[in-house]
């Protein structure tokens, strides 16, 4: 993918602005609340690129009847066979950055058509970068609905930071290439793994909340939202080892046995087929240096909770 290009700008024109990305497809049910909860922030994206994704339902409708009425937002219509296709969420935010090029900015966003978030929500991650200038890529945790309230989700960490509304340092994304195109999605785990190699850090930061709408895995079948979740993992070089404790860690816990199971499960499928990974040595290499540490850390004594990882 060609790097986000950049006019150049001093420092101070630069200082907390930021630009948004959006894939959606068939959002109806939940879009106009995450574009309800971006125009509450106490900072505006300078621009908010909102591309359709092959949608059917009303979701164009509801974009353009927002992008009629606030200029920084941008709506772009794709159109590709119907169904769910995890590689196009890649292509739409390829396509989605033309319309950011050249727009002077420190900071670029990923954002899902299914969150909310708090109205300082924004200002606090550029804060966050404020303090930390090695910080590449950060987001908040994941809160999605138990029992009528939504609760911290289960597998959140603060080394995995969720695509669902995450910024990245535009020095970071040059450095990464942006976001690349997976047949089985997790452009934002591989995005986050580069940017580690690249010496920066990513971080989920557990006090700011994202409301996530729709439960992980929803749009798709759960138990197939699991198998492929397995076939990234393969695609990407995960460690068989690893990829077999973690998902021996959740058998136990009850909401994720079948579903830890049919993980595994979509690893070793794709292993059987022996289907090609889409990313370099080197990239390979690095993650499995990084999960055998897990495993050591483990086995030393650290506890379970080092096995989890970023479901992409």
């Amino acid at each position: 993918m060609t790097a986000y290009e950049q006019p150049t700008q001093s420092l101070e024109e630069l200082t907390h602005s930021y630009v948004l990305m959006t894939a959606a497809h068939n959002e109806e049910p939940f879009i106009e609340k995450t574009i309800a909860s971006v125009l509450a922030q106490t900072a505006l994206p300078k621009r908010w690129v909102i591309v359709s994704d092959g949608s059917t339902d009303r979701t164009n409708e509801i974009v353009e009847s927002y992008a009629k009425k606030h200029e920084f937002i941008r709506f772009l219509k794709l159109d590709r066979p119907a169904g769910r296709n995890f590689g196009s969420k890649g292509i739409a935010l390829q396509k989605g950055i033309e319309l950011l090029k050249g727009l002077p900015c420190e900071f670029i966003g990923n954002l899902d058509a299914d969150v909310a978030m708090g109205l300082r929500y924004y200002e606090a991650l550029m804060n966050h970068f404020d303090r930390d200038p090695k910080a590449g890529i950060a987001s908040g945790f994941i809160h999605e609905e138990q029992n009528g309230e939504f609760r911290s989700r289960a597998s959140n960490r603060r080394d995995s930071v969720s695509h669902a509304a995450q910024l990245v340092r535009r020095e970071c994304y040059e450095s990464i290439g942006g976001y690349s195109v997976f047949k089985y999605g997790g452009e934002d785990w591989y995005a986050q793994q580069r940017a580690k190699m690249n010496g920066w850090r990513a971080e989920a930061i557990p006090d700011l909340a994202v409301f996530h709408l729709r439960h992980t895995g929803a749009a798709n079948k759960p138990l197939r939202h699991q198998f492929r979740s397995g076939r990234v993992d393969y695609s990407f070089g995960s460690d068989p080892a690893f990829e077999f404790l973690k998902c021996a860690v959740r058998l136990s816990e009850r909401p994720w046995l079948v579903g830890a199971a049919t993980r595994f499960l979509g690893f070793v499928w794709s292993g059987i087929s022996r289907e090609k990974r889409p990313v370099p040595q080197e990239f390979i290499d690095f993650l499995r240096k990084e999960q055998r540490a897990k495993i050591w850390g483990v086995f030393s004594g650290a506890g379970r909770k080092r096995l989890r990882v970023q479901t992409p």
